[in-house]
């Protein structure tokens, strides 16, 4: 992915009659809420801004809201609104690439947006100063001194051009002037030149939407002479669209991928030779799925083409397409492919179309190995719940190279270590469609997917009790039941037993799991690390009086013993013990890769957290203690909570006293 989208607003549309502002994942991004709602109309409004196969666009008396549309279409013809915004982030391998060409300074968090408006016209949002250009424009080689004064008075590529035609110029001044007039001539915007060259750089890497939903399954059996004359009805008259089904486009991607056209069943070329290609293709997209499907391995599709006159019409005129679906771990037995394991036919379906698509792009010159967003609508559900975890899995394979927007209502579609990725959707009463991650507003019927999600996580993992403390990872809970049991075996305060531990799986997901406990009438406290500064969401759900802000504690507020209750530096929970403490555990779990070497205070660099610390200390010599960098911090948690044989110091013991004393308080 060269360039991410990072919001849509959507509307009006449908059924969505004020615009939503969404903020969409950079993998996947999960649309919630119940049947009805308006998840597909999101999801058709986003496709049919940006289609990648140039099929779909919007039409005001389909596409705009029904109670308003007669008052809309007075003004359509003279002034289309926006359908669907976009807003886009280039990676930032990307904006260096764009600064080294045009000499700009594009920031790391650079974006822009494109307006789709009923009258199916892009307007661009980008703004791209052009100081770093005309500086670098000074140092041409060959420029006289006059040109490089009048570019040092310029703000712009056009008022140096003008600058350059009210001074003498030499030959190379000449020269110069007229490749910016070309550049100029160039642009079609009245502004920035620079901003439309950036925008031209970009746009080609925009990603297009594919949208797949059950519509678009393949059957179990097709007439093929039937096939053909839906389509050369509708290469004569394109009107005929209604002839091509879903069924018919899903027939045809199968035969395009494994090579065998319309034409071929002319007679000159065998049914055998045909079944053979299309069996081979079959052969393939079976394994591919059998990668991701784990309910029953000895499934396979078995294809066959051959006619039938005693079938019904149109089946008895000409050679049918058969699909059928194996069972080897029942001898054998096939089936129609349409009348079982519906889970599969989904997966093959979606692979066949998937894979039919991309060759089709790619034929007319469109990188679709990473230019594309997918939409999918209700997919797996047909699966058992078991077997979505599989999908969830082969989602998350597809998402290192394409985002992911999907949506569903089952608990089982929704991963509850990254609720941040759930966007609600609900039908509100003289609203419309309303799509928000604001959980705390929220219908408990539409909610009921994540609290069915949260609950299957907590019962695999932990019990909730009447008070929990929200911590982010694994890792704060190993250090605090360890140091809790440690200072009670002491008679020193320890956490309330009463008091359940619960990891939300990292600070994102911090308001989700608060909106959702919260709910249900459970007392509960916060601790989290501190970044130097309150997080918004944290602050959004303290304005919105879903926790208090005394429920709220970060671990920098426990660090000065002088300072308890007052948020200090950037902290970890690890930076509650003493460095030299952690350092040991760190040493023993890591002694293997260190080989025996110990790390010690005096080898690490200033800061106030001690896992930075250690990472640039790792960095700076070269040792790779974890593929993509740093270390796993659970490993050194880990350690210390099987082998606390270390005598704990006075100032850990202290600092996790004070710790435990104001959660006991603020849960009593």
């Amino acid at each position: 992915m060269l360039v991410i989208l990072t919001k849509a607003v959507v509307g009006p549309y449908r059924s969505i009659n004020t615009a939503q502002s969404v903020d969409i994942d950079p993998n996947v991004t999960v649309l919630v809420g119940m049947n009805e709602a308006g998840k597909t109309v999101f999801l058709k409004a986003l496709h049919k801004a940006n289609d990648a196969q140039g099929k779909e666009s919007f039409n005001p008396t389909d596409d705009y809201p029904r109670r308003h549309l007669t008052t809309y279409l007075r003004s359509h013809e003279d002034d289309p609104v926006a359908a669907v915004e976009f807003t886009y982030r280039p990676t930032k391998a990307e904006i260096t690439k764009a600064n080294q060409t045009f000499s700009c300074d594009l920031p790391d968090d650079f974006s822009f947006k494109v307006i789709h408006n009923y009258a199916n016209n892009k307007l661009v949002t980008i703004s791209v100063a052009e100081a770093s250009a005309i500086a670098a424009l000074q140092n041409k080689p060959g420029l006289s001194s006059d040109a490089g004064k009048a570019l040092s008075e310029s703000k712009t590529i056009r008022e140096a051009h003008t600058k350059l035609g009210q001074i003498d110029l030499t030959e190379a001044d000449s020269a110069f002037a007229e490749a910016l007039k070309k550049r100029i001539d160039a642009c079609p915007w009245q502004g920035s030149i620079l901003s439309y060259e950036i925008w031209r750089h970009f746009s080609v890497s925009i990603p297009k939407f594919l949208y797949f939903s059950d519509y678009d399954l393949l059957p179990g059996k097709m007439n093929l002479a039937d096939l053909k004359s839906r389509v050369t009805a509708l290469k004569n008259d394109p009107s005929k669209k209604a002839l091509i089904e879903p069924k018919h486009l899903s027939i045809l991607a199968l035969l395009r991928i494994a090579g065998v056209d319309l034409d071929d069943f002319d007679g000159k070329t065998t049914y055998e030779e045909m079944r053979a290609k299309v069996e081979g293709v079959s052969i393939n997209l079976t394994d591919k799925v059998l990668e991701f499907w784990k309910q029953n391995e000895d499934l396979e599709v078995e294809v066959d083409i051959r006619p039938d006159a005693t079938d019904v019409t149109p089946f008895d005129n000409g050679p049918n397409l058969y699909l059928r679906i194996k069972n080897r771990r029942h001898r054998g037995v096939t089936t129609p492919f349409d009348q079982r394991s519906r889970g599969f036919i989904w997966f093959f379906s979606f692979l066949v179309w998937f894979d039919s698509v991309r060759d089709q792009l790619a034929s007319s010159g469109v990188d679709a190995s990473s230019n594309l967003i997918l939409l999918l609508d209700e997919p797996g559900l047909a699966l058992h719940a078991l077997a979505q975890e599989d999908f969830l899995n082969y989602i998350d394979e597809l998402s290192k190279a394409h985002q992911v927007v999907y949506t569903t209502h089952s608990p089982f579609m929704v991963r509850s270590e990254r609720l941040h990725q759930v966007r609600i959707v609900e039908d509100k009463a003289d609203v419309g469609t309303t799509v928000s991650d604001n959980l705390s507003g929220s219908d408990p019927r539409t909610i009921f997917p994540l609290q069915a999600a949260l609950g299957w996580s907590v019962a695999q993992n932990l019990f909730i009790s009447k008070t929990n403390l929200l911590v982010e990872g694994v890792s704060e809970l190993a250090y605090l039941q360890t140091m809790s049991s440690i200072l009670s075996a002491g008679g020193e305060t320890g956490l309330d037993g009463n008091t359940t531990v619960v990891p939300v799986g990292g600070l994102s997901n911090v308001a989700t799991f608060t909106s959702l406990l919260g709910a249900n009438g459970l007392s509960i406290a916060l601790l989290l690390d501190y970044s130097g500064r309150q997080d918004q969401k944290l602050e959004s759900l303290i304005h919105q009086k879903l926790i208090q802000k005394k429920s709220v504690f970060n671990v920098s507020q426990f660090r000065d013993m002088k300072k308890v209750g007052q948020d200090t530096v950037p902290s970890d929970i690890e930076d509650l013990f003493t460095v030299k403490l952690y350092l040991t555990y760190f040493n023993k779990a890591f002694a293997k890769q260190l080989n025996g070497v110990s790390i010690t205070e005096q080898d690490l660099p200033q800061g106030d957290r001690i896992v930075q610390r250690i990472e640039k200390f790792l960095v700076s010599k070269g040792i790779e203690l974890k593929p993509s960098g740093g270390f796993n911090h659970y490993t050194v948690a880990a350690t210390f909570s099987t082998s606390p044989s270390v005598k704990v110091d006075a100032a850990t013991k202290a600092r996790f006293s004070a710790l435990f004393s104001a959660i006991n308080r603020q849960l009593e």
